[in-house]
């Protein structure tokens, strides 16, 4: 009992710190100073920093993806109706708000995650990633193939990638973008009407076609 609460006061302290620090900025002896114990500790449970940055990614993306199978499973039981771009994209903004409100940190952590595997030298990451949440992720992105324009392979990656890079920037840097909004005080704790207004952004890069750019091979 003892090292279980060990072990959940060093990923509790993990979380905080980077969800507010981030990633790489936050140090060992800052995590073990807020848990209170030793690197020994962490070492323990966690085996390295690796292995507790994906502990604390196991807290927020097992309860995403469960929102998502959830939602979708939902979704599926409507044959009669195919959903469109901008309502699988509300299913996952929604999944995301659900997520947030049992774990005040995990929007911040979710961006820092995926703006962290982007990063050079982060292929344990990445595979880790991969490994365990790709086919959780597979059905939406699959879904949105489906009813987005009709786009070769290549073209719909990048658009995939184009996107989620400007959906990272947008709530990473989310303290940083209300203060120089004309909306005031009132728009730092407005994340619900950010998503919304990333929906129709996002949708329209789905849906524009592939030839209207000429440089685009299609």
């Amino acid at each position: 009992m003892q090292e279980s609460d060990t072990a959940t006061r060093i990923v509790l302290a993990a979380e905080e710190l980077f969800a507010d620090q981030g990633f790489i900025e936050t140090t060992m002896r800052q995590i073990t100073t807020r848990a209170d114990v030793n690197l020994a500790a962490v070492n323990y449970h966690y085996g390295s920093k690796g292995g507790l940055i994906e502990a604390v990614a196991k807290r927020f993306l097992d309860p995403l993806c469960a929102q998502l199978d959830q939602r979708l499973a939902e979704r599926e039981g409507d044959d009669s109706v195919s959903p469109s771009v901008d309502e699988l994209l509300d299913t996952l903004m929604r999944a995301l708000l659900v997520v947030k409100d049992v774990n005040p940190h995990a929007l911040s952590l979710f961006m820092r995650l995926l703006d962290l595997a982007y990063a050079p030298g982060q292929e344990e990451l990445r595979e880790f990633l991969i490994q365990g949440y790709g086919e959780r992720v597979r059905p939406l992105i699959e879904l949105v193939r489906k009813n987005a324009a009709p786009l070769e392979s290549d073209e719909f990656f990048w658009r995939l990638h184009f996107l989620l890079g400007a959906m990272i920037f947008t709530l990473s840097n989310y303290a940083t973008l209300s203060a120089f909004s004309n909306e005031g005080r009132e728009a730092a704790a407005d994340i619900e009407r950010t998503l919304h207004r990333m929906i129709p952004v996002i949708s329209a890069g789905f849906q524009a076609r592939g030839e209207s750019t000429w440089f685009c091979r299609v």
